[in-house]
């Protein structure tokens, strides 16, 4: 069944914006909400997955959904919430990103031990990359582009950066200073869709650059820890539901989530996840 689609206006603006709007450095892209019609329909509980301390989620391209738990192991989970697969690093280690979209590989991004993981379909280990080992700084976040290279942003000299882990280089440096100004940023997530990157600050919002590392424009949402895409759209939690943002439309939907008190929210075709203090909630759609 389709989910209950609600209409507020959060962000309003006496125009809307064309789409593709780009905002200056230091100033927010506009965001307009529309009116969105409402189906009568709702979330249907299709499984509760036991889980301590349910972490960072991601889905593949295959609805397969990625999630870890307290001691940092990584669970696969089919689309309706059956157990797959576990994957279990050889150190301890905090998993800042796992990194799920790419049709081959999964990334997990252990930002204590500046280690990046690639695991296959079956969280089978492929390669691991010492990030010290090539970066003079620290890594903050990191996630895996269509090509197989990687982005990271290095908190030391506040700097986005693309890796190539076949030339063992770096290939695009982008400085963020200018952008970020004299705020403090807390940067907590990085990912690359439909050509754009998204890097979340929590602090002031979400800073879009093209797959070339260059600036675009910000999105007006601070607070945020991770952010999801499906389709055109741009998703998050938040206190009065799940907010979908249209990437092009730049206009705005809530969807009233089905229990309070989420952590993160993942939406796939089908099935949505709703990740709790001890448990991840698994819905049909």
């Amino acid at each position: 069944m389709p989910i209950v689609l609600a209409c507020v206006s959060v962000r309003a603006q006496t125009t809307t914006p064309a789409a593709g709007s780009v905002a200056p450095a230091g100033q927010a892209a506009p965001v307009v909400s529309v009116p969105v019609p409402a189906p009568a329909a709702g979330w249907q509980l299709v499984r509760t997955i036991k889980l301590p301390q349910p972490g960072v989620a991601s889905l593949d391209r295959r609805g397969n959904l990625y999630v870890t738990d307290a001691q940092n192991n990584l669970h696969q989970y089919s689309a309706d919430g059956q157990p797959l697969n576990t994957y279990s690093p050889a150190l301890p280690g905090h998993t800042m990103q796992v990194e799920a979209w790419n049709t081959a590989k999964v990334l997990v991004f252990y930002d204590d031990r500046q280690q990046v993981v690639l695991l296959d379909r079956f969280l089978a280990p492929i390669s691991e990359l010492a990030l010290a080992d090539f970066l003079d700084g620290q890594a903050r976040v990191a996630t895996l582009a269509p090509d197989d290279r990687f982005w990271l942003l290095n908190e030391s000299d506040l700097t986005l950066r693309q890796f190539d882990a076949t030339q063992k280089r770096f290939t695009i440096t982008t400085p963020l200073d200018l952008l970020i100004g004299r705020t403090r940023p807390d940067f907590r997530f990085l990912r690359e869709y439909q050509n754009n990157l998204y890097l979340v600050d929590r602090s002031s919002g979400v800073y879009v650059f093209d797959n070339l590392g260059n600036y675009r424009k910000k999105l007006p949402f601070p607070g945020l820890t991770a952010v999801g895409f499906r389709e055109d759209e741009l998703y998050y939690p938040a206190a009065d539901g799940l907010h979908f943002f249209h990437l092009y439309r730049l206009t705005e939907r809530i969807v009233p989530l089905p229990v309070p008190g989420s952590t993160q929210v993942v939406v796939g075709e089908q099935y949505a996840y709703l990740l709790l203090e001890n448990a991840v909630q698994v819905y049909k759609l």
